[in-house]
């Protein structure tokens, strides 16, 4: 790909995994980011946290280009959407997975079917090897093969995630983005999903973008976390800078009635990870 679409490099030469510069969305008259700044780093699980309402999905679906934006630039795997060929866009988008919040699964479809949805649109593969892959990503989300022939209708919600997470899993991709993946589940089955997160993000390298409410999470499986207020990305940085904050939301958020001592996950974090910057810049 050209250089000239590539994002610029931070000071020590490292490219993030996704890069956002100066991005505006607003719908009508109600602006709800505003000149956002983020970068995340190549291994690391990003946990974004802000007050409800707050516009932490709609920034999501804006990188994914589910909505639109008035202005700012946005780099996924270094390149840039505007800029790229319709080649080159389909070969970045097999590079990314998504999970919605609820897992928004077909309804109609069984979780095989789910699963092979990204394989029929994006690759070409005969029915043998997609039902083989599909069996392999069953597994490797936790969940037995009886689930393949079921419909959502006849999981547990704690399967739906792992199935959602499968088909977001389908293409192998390098960036994954997960929208509240723990809500509705129960503390075990949320504590199970977080181990999962990390055992994948472990094994697979993959980098994960993770909108989530849910302070276990971020004790247990974020690497760091981006704090969205005022319209922007107003904080970033490990558990430990979150904890020592002493202003405004952030500090009511992490020492609050329902703040946790939890220990601090002992798996190391990734290099990039290691070395990303406590700022959001």
């Amino acid at each position: 790909m050209n250089e000239a679409k590539t994002a610029p490099k931070s000071a020590d030469g490292r490219t993030p995994v996704l890069s956002v510069r100066g991005v505006n969305v607003a719908f009508g008259s109600n602006v709800v980011l505003k000149d956002l700044d983020l970068d995340i780093w190549r291994g690391e699980v990003l946990g974004f946290i802000g007050p409800s309402g707050t516009g932490k999905s709609v920034l999501m679906r804006a990188i994914l280009r589910l909505l639109p934006r008035q202005s700012g630039k946005i780099w996924i795997l270094g390149h840039d959407y505007e800029t790229v060929s319709e080649e080159e866009k389909i070969a970045l988008d097999t590079r990314l997975g998504v999970l919605f919040q609820h897992g928004a699964l077909f309804s109609a479809l069984t979780v095989r079917e789910n699963i092979q949805v990204p394989m029929r649109e994006y690759l070409d593969l005969p029915q043998s090897l997609m039902d083989e892959l599909t069996m392999l990503k069953i597994e490797l989300v936790g969940l037995s093969p009886s689930a393949a022939d079921r419909y959502p209708s006849e999981l547990s919600g704690g399967m739906i995630k792992r199935a959602a997470l499968a088909r977001a899993l389908a293409l192998d991709p390098d960036l994954v983005f997960l929208d509240e993946p723990t809500s509705g589940l129960d503390p075990i089955g949320a504590a199970e999903f977080d181990e999962l997160i990390a055992k994948l993000r472990d094994t697979l390298g993959l980098t994960v973008y993770m909108v989530t409410h849910d302070l276990d999470s971020l004790f247990s499986v974020c690497d760091r976390i981006a704090v969205l207020g005022d319209k922007k990305v107003m904080a970033a940085g490990t558990i430990e800078d979150m904890l020592a904050y002493e202003d405004g939301w952030i500090r009511s958020y992490f020492h609050g009635k329902r703040a946790r001592a939890i220990p601090r996950k002992d798996h190391a974090a990734p290099a990039d990870a290691a070395q990303a910057p406590n700022s959001n810049g």
